[in-house]
């Protein structure tokens, strides 16, 4: 509480949970907290992964239930794949697969030490809807973005009538909020006391319980339709989903929708209007426990409207 007082002293804050902790609380805690958005935004979830041991925290969970390193993937929005001097190329490009099996969205750097530039981890804007199309765009084209390698040690819209409602968190902050939290210990180690991890198979099928599904779906959306789809995922699997975010056409609105949540938090926008020569689609990203993805698929497209067909 004494923070905003001290406000000219600092640009950020930055939270580093312990090794396995769930950063879901301190998430929910910047939206639950009726005083809490007044004074800061939160900036970003920045997870570092152990890219040496993590395989092991992975793999290392109880009958029906989802590791805590899992977790920390699905919830983050940049992870630092780190100790790469540890591990050879064959194994990291395996262990970066699996990551964006659990989690599609995140961006990904590969380093050694955790070296990385201040405004890969900082200045995020994970949680904020102006940059939910910009994500939504690199998850679903993933083939024109590549991923940071770490090579040197130096490192208020018009509201529009008919769209899907949604209870809005949304605030104007006095500063940006950086969560972070390493996987492990990355602390100084000496190289010459390592040997390289090598992989012998990286056609190992993982069952992580948590994965993404991505969707893109040119058209509408019918307004009753999305909202009762919409409503129902979190009224019956709120605790499953880890994140989600779209950006939605709906039918008869000139305006774009986008909207963003973490497991009961929702909160969505009008956006800008399409421009006339815009394809209308709709793009959606879920990040949860046990999705089926061609379920979510068949679910939203029959949200679509069936437009006319047109005579020859």
């Amino acid at each position: 509480n004494s923070l905003p007082a001290r406000r000219d002293e600092f640009d950020h804050i930055v939270i580093e949970t312990t090794g396995l902790a769930n950063p879901a609380p301190i998430i929910s805690s910047f939206y639950m907290d009726q005083e809490l958005p007044d004074k800061v935004r939160l900036d970003g979830v920045v997870t570092v992964v152990d890219s040496k041991h993590v395989t092991r925290h992975l793999d290392n969970r109880k009958e029906g239930t989802v590791s805590e390193a899992v977790e920390q993937i699905a919830y983050a929005d940049r992870i630092l794949l780190n100790k790469t001097d540890l591990v050879d190329t064959a194994a990291l490009d395996a262990l970066e697969k699996r990551i964006k099996d659990i989690n599609v969205s995140a961006e990904i750097r590969r380093t050694t030490r955790s070296q990385a530039p201040v405004e890969y981890v900082l200045g995020i804007g994970g949680f904020n809807l102006e940059n939910v199309e910009k994500e939504l765009n690199m998850t679903l084209s993933p083939h024109e973005h590549s991923h940071e390698h770490e090579h040197c040690s130096e490192c208020g819209h018009d509201h529009a009538p008919g769209e899907p409602h949604g209870h809005s968190h949304s605030h104007d902050h006095s500063h940006d909020h950086s969560h972070s939290h390493a996987e492990h210990s990355h602390g100084s180690h000496s190289h010459a006391s390592h040997s390289h991890e090598h992989s012998h198979s990286h056609n190992v099928k993982h069952d992580d319980k948590v994965s993404s599904v991505a969707i893109r779906l040119e058209g509408n959306m019918d307004l009753d339709k999305i909202n009762y789809s919409l409503g129902l995922l979190l009224e019956t699997r709120a605790e499953d989903m880890y994140r989600i975010k779209g950006l939605l056409s709906i039918h008869g609105s000139d305006y774009r929708y986008v909207f963003q949540g973490v497991h009961t938090i929702f909160e969505g926008t009008p956006d800008r209007k399409w421009f006339p020569d815009e394809k209308r689609e709709c793009k959606l990203v879920f990040i949860g426990r046990e999705l089926d993805a061609e379920a979510f698929k068949d679910a939203f497209e029959h949200c679509l409207v069936k437009e006319p067909a047109v005579a020859a």
